[in-house]
């Protein structure tokens, strides 16, 4: 369904509102949280009452619904791939997000071309799983995009990336000024709009595939960090007042499922790297529907808490997810 048209379909946007494109429809990445809700919650211990042919009222309990899944899934083991399947079909499977026919958008972060080794990209065999993963689901395409700092196309091909996404049955596209349009941003408090990709509203499914990384500036870079990669214009300038404005952007876009890629991290020194001695082998990720709680847990990989970077805190003020480990729900496991 088109986007002007999907806007009026849901009845949360007027014609002359939607005559804009993107920028009168900005919430409607927020589509997710419906599915999501729906998802993650389950009723168990009701009771009904059935009546006997004698008119006595007797209750009877209803059998008890299947555990909700649970916040985050982390998993280790010595195959990226195998470590990706376990974590999602800890969550419910890759079928609670991707339905049949759905067209997904997924992003991992290519900063620059790197080879898999200096974990300054998303791990090859990590973001293959994910696309096979969808197609399984039975999604009609799968469509991996990011815009680097240096030339896409060799960023891509170096990292192994583009071989990842052609072997798992996916389709690269290589980003161009002409696929951003201006978005308006309701909540922003520092950013009030700013060009966005396309792709990502017009998706059924968005999936944020970042990688684990030190980050000079930021302090760490994992899954709110990695949507500056669906931002156009100048992003230098979101580097001043940093932590509000990446916050901003995560008021409205909100994908349905964040796979933080930890098999390599780069824990110094980043975030481009290029030293294998700033490189540990942690064999390791985390999945969940909440950003700001994959970002939570991806803190203590590097032993540190959310509460040391800025943006966490302020997601977490502004309502936006849960920092605070002891109320999460984690699945553990080895593949």
């Amino acid at each position: 369904m088109e986007r002007r048209e999907f806007c009026r379909y849901l009845g949360v946007c007027t014609v002359a509102a939607c005559t804009g494109g993107l920028a009168g429809c900005a919430r409607l990445i927020d589509w997710s949280s419906g599915s999501r809700d729906t998802a993650s919650r389950s009723m168990s211990g009701t009771e009904t009452t059935s009546v006997q042919p004698t008119g006595t009222s007797v209750p009877t309990a209803t059998p008890e619904a299947p555990a909700p899944p649970p916040d985050l899934a982390v998993w280790t083991g010595d195959d990226p791939e195998s470590n990706v399947r376990a974590a999602i079909a800890a969550l419910g499977g890759m079928e609670r997000f991707v339905k049949r026919g759905a067209k997904v958008v997924v992003k991992p972060n290519v900063l620059t071309g790197r080879a898999p080794k200096y974990a300054t990209t998303t791990n090859p065999q990590v973001l293959a799983g994910v696309v096979k993963m969808c197609l399984e689901a039975g999604a009609a395409s799968v469509v991996v995009l990011d815009r680097p700092t240096s030339s896409a196309r060799q960023a891509f091909d170096v990292s192994g990336l583009t071989a990842a996404t052609q072997s798992a049955g996916g389709t690269l596209k290589i980003l161009s000024d002409r696929n951003f349009e201006r978005v308006e941003i309701p909540g922003g408090r520092s950013l009030t709009s700013w060009p966005l990709v396309a792709d990502v509203f017009d998706a059924d499914v968005f999936i944020n595939v970042p990688i684990a990384k030190t980050h000079g500036m930021a302090g760490l870079t994992l899954s709110m960090k990695n949507l500056m990669g669906i931002m156009g214009g100048e992003r230098g300038t979101i580097h001043q007042d940093f932590a509000q404005k990446i916050v901003d952007v995560n008021t409205l876009v909100k994908p349905h499922l964040v796979v933080l890629d930890a098999y390599r991290m780069l824990i110094r020194n980043g975030p481009t790297g290029g030293d294998l001695r700033d490189v540990r082998l942690a064999k390791t990720v985390v999945a969940g529907t909440s950003q700001v709680a994959v970002d939570a847990f991806g803190t203590t990989l590097f032993e540190m808490k959310p509460t040391d970077l800025d943006y966490l805190v302020r997601a977490a003020e502004q309502g936006l997810g849960i920092i605070d480990l002891a109320l999460l729900s984690v699945a553990r496991g080895q593949a």
